[in-house]
């Protein structure tokens, strides 16, 4: 039977660990051809070899996805290798947690540009070949925090609310050309950048201790339900689903 994603070259931004890691592995056990785009370079190695060892194609190319230059070298670098990018799923991102009054705005500047910047120029490089493909699907890795603020997130919530309204705006300026985007909305998962996140929370005195999280939202969601999720929004399964915000949540903004 013939994977959900036989036969697309699927581009992932921080595709290297974590909900990405899950990403890469996942679409190409569905039959994508994976480049991984990752500041990393160490882990995105490793990734690309489970994926090859377990029948597999994916290719790593290092980037800040910060940076223009940089995305336009690793793009080039996976159409290059497997042909036009029909699937990109956007998901490099970091955090910042600390008191509002003692951000800085070089921490703003930095957030964004991660956050909310490299959806920008990943899309931007992305589509001229995805439309002369004749169409395509991009998936964005927005957040519960894009709806539910956080204390001690305030950088954080306002980026996510940012790439909230980017997959949405790019769904209707482009739907007349076949093109996708969707925004996919974890809660809180058991990846290192989530794992930090409640630690760093915690530590501010913001309470994410197992009861709280069970009381918003059951249990820590894992990586690779995130990434099913990515996954349906990038098939053909999700063809009619353009604009839409997917909450991977369990019913924490349901609450």
């Amino acid at each position: 039977m013939a994977g959900r994603l036989q036969g697309k070259v699927a581009l992932i931004s921080g595709g290297s660990t974590g909900m990405g890691g899950a990403a890469s592995r996942i679409f190409a056990a569905e039959g994508a051809r994976v480049g991984i785009v990752d500041i990393n370079a160490e882990a995105g190695a490793k990734a690309v070899a489970e994926i090859t060892a377990a029948g597999g194609e994916a290719i790593f190319a290092q980037a800040d996805v910060s940076r223009a230059d940089q995305v336009e070298r690793a793009v080039a670098a996976v159409s290059t290798a497997f042909g036009p990018i029909t699937v990109l799923f956007n998901h490099a991102g970091s955090i910042v947690i600390k008191p509002f009054l003692e951000t800085t705005e070089q921490e703003w500047d930095r957030l964004t540009e991660i956050n909310v910047k490299s959806m920008f120029l990943m899309t931007r490089a992305v589509l001229p070949q995805m439309i002369a493909a004749g169409g395509g699907a991009i998936v964005c890795t927005s957040s519960i925090s894009a709806v539910a603020a956080t204390p001690m997130e305030v950088l954080y919530d306002t980026t996510k609310g940012a790439v909230h309204m980017f997959a949405r705006a790019i769904a209707v300026e482009f739907r007349d050309r076949n093109i996708r985007c969707n925004a996919v909305c974890p809660g809180f998962v058991r990846t290192p950048h989530g794992l930090r996140e409640v630690k760093e929370l915690q530590a501010a005195g913001v309470d994410v201790s197992e009861a709280a999280l069970a009381a918003q939202q059951g249990r820590i969601c894992e990586p690779e339900e995130v990434a099913r999720a990515a996954l349906f929004l990038a098939s053909d399964e999700a063809s009619f689903v353009n604009g839409a915000h997917l909450f991977v949540d369990n019913g924490f903004t349901a609450i």
